[in-house]
């Protein structure tokens, strides 16, 4: 069964922009201002970049959540290949035959099939399968051999991943939407290169500064920075942390998943400003504009003011949480580097991880008041990343031409 032996693409950390870079770079699919493939940094820059966003969910029978948003969630992956000028074949059915059978044409064509899959479904993820919890992502494959039941996938790591051909049909099956959708490209348009970086800029400073799409003002921008810190150091406020996580068990949920989606979520960089640095160095030659380089100076600070803010989410002066972020941090490398070789280390992580969960409901070391306090030390470095941002985003809109 088709396998493309000569794949060696595994660079992309984050779903959308590292499924198309993966791709792009095995199809040789370059670009004319550097004779390179598009990279991750390029990708998400085009995409809108960086960004701000809070929000809290708290639903029955599940931890409480902070959910921050680091980069532009609005449909990336689309704006991206739009932008670019990228043609695309879509193949869609609601058929697991016919979508098997797609899946194999194209690899026998020689390309591999970006598709949709839920993370749930995907063993070598190791989370929990829920009828309530999904995640349909695209990855890229680009090999499934059913004789030997195995499909041969790229998600982020930087190695090779393996799914069973049944987990990677019931994956891909998840979500009637995307069910059985596969996506394969054409290269990028070398003349839509300057237009598409322009807009991605431009997308990134209007998140922060106007009105988003759709959600509340408050939760995007400069204006999410202030928002979360009111909601970490007023109690009586809607939403307020002293009432959504209070000290326990729920506290702990929104410490762990604030930091989860800062560092781990689809990256590996602290809210990925220093991918955003590489893309503004790259788009300072792109745009002939040098003082995009000052711009991206500045967000590289933003970049230690966010590992500043993830320290002290999960202090090291805090042995629960201390440990619970070592161990979070070593079951992402492990899963980054290793893959599948890793799962039982993982599955190690994760067994420990529920002891310290457990721990954080019956005897969390923060009695209310050092709860408080650590909330008001999280508003300080929340603002600090607000303030830094101001500079950064200001000298964007100079080095744009846009104040």
């Amino acid at each position: 069964m088709p396998t493309l032996g000569d794949y060696q693409q595994f660079n992309g950390r984050h779903w959308e922009t590292g499924a198309v870079h993966n791709f792009m770079a095995y199809c040789g699919h370059t670009l004319s201002h550097n004779g390179k493939p598009p990279g991750e940094a390029l990708l998400m820059g085009i995409s809108g970049g960086v960004m701000m966003g809070y929000f809290s969910f708290a639903y029955e029978g599940y931890d409480p959540q902070a959910n921050i948003l680091t980069r532009n969630t609005f449909d990336p992956l689309q704006t991206l290949l739009s932008r670019l000028g990228v043609e695309q074949s879509v193949k869609h059915t609601n058929s697991a035959e016919r979508a098997r059978r797609y899946l194999l044409e194209t690899l026998e064509e020689g390309s591999p099939a970006i598709v949709w899959a839920d993370t749930f479904s995907l063993a070598y993820n190791n989370l929990p399968h829920d009828d309530g919890m999904w995640g349909m992502l695209p990855i890229l494959v680009f090999g499934y051999d059913e004789e030997g039941d195995i499909a041969c996938i790229a998600d982020r790591a930087r190695v090779a991943l393996t799914a069973t051909s049944q987990e990677l049909q019931e994956a891909r099956s998840r979500v009637k939407n995307v069910k059985h959708r596969l996506l394969t490209l054409g290269p990028p348009n070398d003349d839509k290169l300057v237009d598409a970086v322009n807009e991605g800029i431009k997308d990134c400073l209007l998140l922060y500064l106007e009105k988003p799409p759709k959600g509340a003002a408050h939760n995007f921008g400069f204006a999410a920075y202030r928002h979360w810190a009111d909601l970490l150091t007023k109690p009586k406020m809607r939403g307020s942390w002293a009432k959504e996580f209070p000290a326990g068990d729920k506290l702990y949920a929104g410490l762990t998943s604030a930091y989860q989606f800062i560092n781990l979520f689809g990256k590996d960089d602290p809210a990925e400003r220093n991918v955003y640095v590489a893309f503004l160095d790259e788009a300072a030659t792109i745009l002939a504009r040098p003082a995009l380089n000052e711009a991206a100076a500045q967000f590289r600070q933003s970049a230690a003011a966010w590992q500043a803010l993830s320290l002290t989410l999960l202090p090291d002066e805090i042995p629960l949480l201390q440990e619970s972020r070592a161990l979070m941090v070593r079951r992402h490398r492990l899963f980054l580097d290793q893959g599948n070789a890793a799962l039982q280390q993982i599955k190690d992580i994760d067994r420990r991880l529920a002891e310290l969960r457990r721990e954080a409901s019956d005897a969390f070391p923060l009695d209310e008041d050092a709860a408080a306090d650590l909330r008001r030390r999280i508003a300080d470095r929340v603002m600090d990343v607000h303030d830094v941002e101001q500079g950064a985003v200001g000298a964007l809109q100079e080095a744009m031409d846009l104040k």
